[in-house]
This record gives structure tokens, sequence and C-alpha cells, in this order.
């Protein structure tokens, strides 16, 4: 039997509209084929900072088994779900999916453990921030261009990356949410775009559309990926905030394939009605708000693309319950406490006695104390977990028992 889908609907008011875009830092021929946002996604992948992301870890190490989430195929999925929500309520799909595509750029190997590694060892020198990693990997540290450092990308890709949580400041410029106590990033004073970032309002609703499908695909991804792992079954799940009554539904409905299908069917279902909730929530905000431009949705004053409240409620408690039961359990915490000693030895050896290799040595040589350590930052922060393992084995004549 033909089935039936959601058509794209004509733009809405408030979608960015590539033609109107604010820009790049440096001017670019007008493509035929293509929007500016296009182009954008087009240059995050086909950029080797993305290529990487295939081997650097998202909660489970990737020689575990070939079965589990890395950063890339997160990325992938992310833009999915991005894309879905943003066709469904006319915004600009292609944008949505360039953020979608490059919101983990920034991150280092072996996951959070490398970022909490680095974020201590930067703490007086600028701090590390893995959004503001990613803008610094797509305007300076990506440079295979002729012209230009970076890959160029419009105003409105790179204020959706720096702004993915949220507003950085108030409207007086002061620091807000997770910034209040620390200050903004390291590198927002460079020149990252052609125009102010708007750092006290809220991102486009693309790049709102790209940070829920970041919660949703990460909730149900890091879920599947603890039952392939045999870290919980489905009685466990069964307990969990917002999954438990799916897995009832499952096998109420399919008591007699196996666990593995119906854990898939659990999934699935998870993903849909959480995609469901936003779309559905996403549009009566949007009637409420009546945004006539971007920029309008961007100065409402909160997020208008997001879960309704009970959904809300229900993903903190998932999330929660991920925290306790997958990310906390023994022996994730132990590969953890691998990947934070070789991350931390890495970076001792090239910021305080070693240097660094290949072409990256003559920079460090020339640098001051504050920008060796921002450079072995750098060197590290862009590391797979495969060629963090074979530096600290050929530096330490070790090999760290992540077996």
């Amino acid at each position: 039997m033909a089935g039936t889908y959601a058509s794209r609907p004509a733009p809405a008011p408030y979608a960015s509209d590539p033609a109107d875009s604010r820009g790049r830092l440096h001017p670019v021929d007008v493509s035929s084929t293509r929007s500016e946002f296009q182009r954008d996604r087009d240059r995050i992948i086909h950029s080797t900072a993305f290529r990487r992301l295939q081997y650097k870890t998202q909660v489970f190490l990737k020689h575990e088994g070939s079965h589990f989430r890395t950063r890339l195929t997160h990325s992938l999925e992310v833009s999915q779900i991005a894309r879905s929500i943003a066709r469904s309520l006319g915004l600009d799909e292609d944008l949505a999916e360039a953020l979608a595509l490059a919101h983990d750029l920034g991150h280092t190997p072996f996951g959070h453990a490398g970022e909490r590694v680095l974020a201590a060892r930067m703490e007086e020198a600028g701090g590390f921030d893995h959004n503001m990693q990613a803008v610094r990997v797509l305007t300076r540290l990506e440079n295979r261009y002729a012209t230009h450092d970076g890959l160029n990308l419009t105003w409105e890709t790179l204020e959706g990356i720096v702004k993915h949580n949220g507003p950085l400041t108030d409207a007086a410029g002061a620091p807000v949410g997770r910034y209040a106590e620390s200050g903004l990033p390291f590198g927002l004073d460079e020149p990252i775009a052609a125009a102010d970032l708007m750092l006290d309002t809220w991102p486009s609703l693309e790049a709102q559309a790209a940070s829920v499908a970041d919660d949703i695909a990460y909730h149900a991804h890091d879920l599947d990926d603890a039952i392939r792992a045999r870290l919980v079954d489905l009685d466990e799940i069964a307990d969990a905030p917002l999954a438990g009554a799916i897995v009832t539904e499952v096998r109420q409905t399919w008591p007699r394939i196996e666990p593995d299908r119906q854990a898939h069917e659990t999934v699935r279902s998870l993903i849909t009605r959480s995609v469901e909730d936003v779309i559905s929530h996403s549009a009566s905000a949007l009637v409420r708000a009546a945004p006539t431009s971007a920029d309008q949705a961007r100065r409402s004053g909160r997020a208008l693309i997001g879960f309704s409240g009970p959904m809300t409620e229900a993903e903190r408690g998932l999330k929660q319950w991920l925290f306790a039961r997958v990310y906390r359990h023994p022996e994730v915490m132990r590969l953890v406490g691998q990947g934070e000693r070789v991350v931390s030895s890495l970076f001792d050896r090239y910021a305080e006695a070693g240097g660094l290799p290949g072409p990256w040595g003559a920079a460090w040589e020339a640098a001051d104390e504050a920008g060796r350590r921002r450079l072995a930052c750098d060197f590290v922060a862009g590391m797979t977990d495969q060629f963090a393992l074979g530096e600290y084995q050929r530096l330490f004549d070790e090999a760290p028992e992540f077996g």
C-alpha cells in the first residue's frame, strides 16, 4: 500500500533565507547551482575535521565494536532529525543540516573525558569550550584554501554553532548561563565572521532545530548502544522515564519477537515521539510568537523550537537515568579514566616538554607560553582516538589497556 509523507512546505517568513545571508568574511563568487547554506554544508562534509569524526568516541570506544556510534555517525543522525524538524516547520533544511553536521567538530578524542582534561589544563589560558573549538576548526585550523584559513562559512552557520545552546550574553554584554561564572569562551574576540554574532539573542530557528535534534539523537542512540553493549537490558529500561512506557507498549504489541527487535522498536518509537512532540509544540509556539523574520525570531527572548513541558520533564528524567545507569557504569568509567590519562599526558608533553611534531613545530617554537598551550590544545583536540593512542605509545612506550 502506498504511504503518504509530509511534503516540503513553502519557506516560512521566519526561516533563514540564504539569499539574505549576512555573508562571509571573505567574498566569494555566487554559485549558480547551490544556495549559500548548501555551500556551507558541502564545505563541512569535505573538510578533514569532518572525516576525523569517524574515529572519535561518542560514548563507547570504536574498537569495542563496529556498530557503536562515533561522532560521525551521531552527526549524520542529528542532521537527519534536524532536517525533518526544519522541513515540517518551513525552515531552511540546508542550514539546519549544516549546523547539525558541524556541531561536534570541536570535540576531543575519547568524548567528554578529553574535553574535561583540556578545560582543566587551559583554565588559566582562556579555557576550552567544544562549541568555540568547532568555530576555531572552521575559521582557522582547516587551512587548505588558497586565499584564506578556515572554510569561510556564512555568518548564519557560525552564529548557529557559537550559540548552539542559546545566548552567551545579556543585552549589556555580561556573560549568562554556563558562561556567567567562567566568562565568555576563548576566541570570540577574533574576526570569525563578517559581522557581530548577536551574542545576546537566541540563534536562528534552524540552529534551535539542530540543537534539539542533538538531544533526541544522543538520548535515543546512547540507549541503543548501551543495550548493544549489554550494559542494560529491556527489563531495566522498563523502569526508565519516557523509554520505560515505550518498552511496555512494544512488548505488548510484539510479545514474541526477539529482544533485539524489541529494543529497535523501542528506540525507533522514542525518536518518533520526541520529534513529533517538538514539531507540534514548536508549531504552536511559532503561531503564538508570530515572528515575521528570522531576526525577529532571534529576538523573541526564548527558544521557539523545543519540547513541550511534559516532554521536557520526561527527557530530563531519561537523561538522569542514562547518566546513572550508563555514563557512570563502572566499565564506561574505566575507559573514561584511560582516555583522560592519555589526553592529559599528551597535552603535558606537548605544552611543557617536547614541542609539537610536523608542521605544528615551527609555530610552537615561535609562540610564547600561552600560545604554546593553545597550540597544544588545538593539536590534541583535533586527534582521533587512534592517533592519540599511537602518539601516546610513541612518546611513552606504553599502550593503555582499553580492551
